[in-house]
């Protein structure tokens, strides 16, 4: 089943890659694909985007800096100095074009929130080498629910998650080429985006180099396996003409430079102003200790869905609620942690490139959390880790027949209707339904 399995999709890996890599029209057709992919969640991710029409959760802290950096708030004391720039320069950008309102606060996200989706499309591209699996995994991870709650909401975290995974999928269709400088040079680019919003970008750079580093030290002990297939997630012969220079210029100052740009706005070309502003970043958000909140849970916790985080709570009338709810479908999530470990059996029984990929970017993504200072913590630091299982559930389907994926599609967009009510204050619930849909106490 093993040997079979492989060799089709060697095959599959062949055809596609020539499609993709040769044929113009298919090249065409994948560029394409990824615009309307793009297209339909960005207007997907709109419809009622301007309620409600006041904070929710930490737009509190964001809109404001946001407001201050175009001189709609004072100049001092600077607002929100423990984060880095970028989103809220985005937030910023969208307030001076569309007014102070509401939608305008939150329309950044939903262009991050499609470039996400897009972005998985392009994963699943790269490591399935076919449209299908592709479009399945950009559906699942819409429909994962948590992606469409933050992409709705004026914060951070989207903007993080939109350039992390462009880098990372820029990242995977370097993995098998002789010659990735270049796409690795991209990769670095988009991964100094995510860092520029939310330090938390740094999970999946820092992964990427630790999987670079792998191979490359493996290529220097010319290690190889007895029973070598093109499949192997490790070949000796890979990458030959990719020093270490020019990893730390790909990785390491593509990155930083990215990073560093995107203070200019606030501080010019001062480099005391850019490097103080680090120490701030890193004082608050790293050593600062922070009291413990309503809607914390501890990082064991979230792949299970043990405590949502509650956006909004408002009753619009005796028996009616406007709610948003952080939570992550439980029809998309908890089916993928089974085919987590379908990734880690075929990493560890055929050596397949992409288990070993997926699982690389969810556990760097993911247990990076538990090795940090910071006590506070929320599920919304599982959002890369949750929309990356979206690639672990479509690898594990496709082992059985095309319409089983598509079912698991079919039934993940159930779960994701019957949550609207708890995910868009938009749609408006009554409080029966909202009882209904609570099946653990721990959700209240």
């Amino acid at each position: 089943m093993a040997t079979k399995l492989s060799a089709a999709r060697r095959d599959d890996d062949e055809d596609a890659g020539d499609a993709v890599q040769d044929g113009t029209v298919s090249v065409r057709r994948c560029v394409l694909t990824t615009l309307l992919v793009f297209a339909i969640a960005h207007v997907l991710l709109m419809v009622g985007l301007a309620s409600p029409p006041k904070f929710v959760f930490d737009e509190v802290h964001y809109v404001p800096a946001a407001r201050q950096m175009i001189g709609l708030a004072p100049a001092s004391p600077q607002l929100n100095p423990m984060h880095p720039p970028l989103a809220k320069e985005l937030i910023a950008l969208s307030i001076r074009t569309f007014g102070d309102n509401a939608f305008a606060w939150r329309y950044p996200g939903t262009v991050l929130g499609g470039l996400a989706v897009a972005a998985i499309y392009l994963c699943g591209l790269a490591l399935f080498a076919a449209q299908g699996p592709a479009i399945a995994a950009a559906l699942l991870a819409f429909f994962n629910q948590m992606l469409f709650v933050q992409a709705r909401a004026a914060m951070l975290d989207i903007g993080a998650l939109a350039f992390s995974l462009l880098a990372i999928a820029a990242f995977l269709f370097a993995y098998r080429q002789r010659r990735p400088q270049l796409l690795f040079a991209l990769a670095g680019a988009l991964f100094g985006l995510a860092i520029a919003c939310k330090w938390s970008g740094l999970f999946p750079l820092l992964t990427a180099l630790i999987i670079v580093g792998v191979v490359k030290l493996l290529q220097h002990w010319q290690t190889s396996f007895g029973d070598a297939e093109p499949t192997d997630w490790y070949q000796p012969e890979q990458w030959p003409g990719l020093s270490w220079l020019h990893i730390g210029l790909c990785l390491g100052l593509m990155p930083a430079l990215a990073y560093f740009v995107t203070f200019i706005p606030l501080h010019g070309l001062s480099v005391t102003a850019i490097f103080d502003a680090q120490r701030r970043i890193f004082a608050d958000s790293i050593t600062t200790a922070i009291a413990g909140h309503t809607y914390m849970s501890a990082w064991p916790t979230w792949p299970f869905l043990v405590r949502p985080v509650w956006f909004l709570f408002d009753k619009t009338s005796d028996n009616d609620i406007a709610a948003v709810m952080l939570l992550g479908n439980p029809l998309v999530l908890w089916p993928a942690l089974v085919a987590l470990v379908v990734c880690a059996k075929d990493f560890v029984a055929t050596r397949s490139a992409s288990a070993f990929l997926i699982l690389a970017f969810y556990l760097g993504c993911y247990l990076s959390w538990a090795m940090l200072p910071r006590t506070l913590s929320f599920l919304y630091y599982y959002l890369p880790s949750a929309t990356l299982l979206s690639l672990a559930l479509v690898h594990a389907l496709l082992r059985w027949p095309a319409r089983i994926l598509w079912v698991s599609v079919a039934v993940a967009a159930l779960g994701f209707i019957a949550m609207l009510p708890i995910s868009s204050a938009f749609v408006g619930t009554t409080m029966s339904t909202f009882t209904r849909l609570m099946l653990f106490q721990s959700w209240i």
